[in-house]
């Protein structure tokens, strides 16, 4: 008797590991950020995840990857550096986190309103599903069309009323970054059209 008991809890010990290992490997980096293929080649859970949040928002998969890259790295853990004077650490920029690199304000508003209680911002599917919510807010609240990744990746990083506000204007650096969005969401969707899924 004690040994069916024994053998189940190993079985279950067994089987917790490998959940766990899975779930390290399905958080790993991309080996090939800028190759769209390469990624999706790596992370199949990734793209069915994406052609599902494409199906229910309709916002194209190769601009919401170019932001979570371009925001994080594709690193669930994601955040801004640790703040420090001399040697005492004093907390970090933002409350920027996971994936999405989204800070706590606009996400309560997107759990609250779209994403619900269990949303995480270290879970790729709920960061796509973010994104692509941010950039439809986007389109609604200042009028940038879907498409024009550079506008909408300023209203993504200064938030809509910085936006508004034209406090991008003189960023030379921040210009440069939505150009670069930009050109990544294109390539990628270039990569897209001839991937081998």
């Amino acid at each position: 008797m004690n040994h069916h008991y024994l053998r189940k809890f190993l079985y279950m010990l067994v089987s917790l590991a490998g959940m766990l290992i899975l779930s390290a490997c399905s958080s790993a980096v991309p080996s090939q950020p800028k190759d769209l293929c390469a990624i999706f080649t790596e992370n199949s859970d990734w793209y069915d995840d994406a052609r599902e949040i494409y199906s229910k928002r309709k916002v194209p998969i190769n601009i919401v990857m170019a932001f979570i890259y371009h925001e994080s790295g594709y690193r669930h853990d994601a955040r801004p550096p640790m703040r420090w004077f001399l040697f005492i650490p004093y907390g970090r920029g933002s409350s920027a986190y996971g994936y999405p690199q989204a800070q706590d304000e606009v996400w309560d508003d997107y759990t609250e309103s779209d994403g619900g209680f269990w949303s995480s911002r270290s879970d790729f599917k709920d960061s796509l599903d973010f994104v692509s919510w941010y950039i439809l807010k986007t389109r609604d609240k200042n009028g940038i069309p879907v498409s024009d990744v550079y506008n909408q990746y300023l209203n993504y990083h200064e938030g809509w009323q910085g936006y508004k506000k034209g406090s991008w204007k003189k960023n030379s650096s921040l210009k440069k970054l939505a150009g670069n969005v930009s050109r990544t969401a294109n390539n990628y969707g270039n990569q897209l059209r001839n991937c081998d899924i």
